[in-house]
């Protein structure tokens, strides 16, 4: 599984990073980007609920 950021509609609120800090991060530009290639195993659902969480819906799973 991959996790993707549509930076350009993150709104910088971190919610992303708090949930799931294996997979997301935010960047010197304060909006949120993806660590890891691959979703690390044991990672899944808190990706899956970052992406749930997501007040601006620019997380995607694939």
């Amino acid at each position: 599984m991959k996790a993707f950021v549509d930076k350009t509609g993150c709104i910088c609120c971190g919610l992303c990073t708090s949930i799931c800090p294996v997979v997301f991060d935010i960047g010197e530009d304060g909006r949120a980007f993806v660590l890891v290639d691959n979703i690390p195993e044991g990672s899944y659902d808190l990706a899956l609920d970052a992406q749930k969480s997501c007040p601006a819906s620019v997380i995607s799973i694939e």
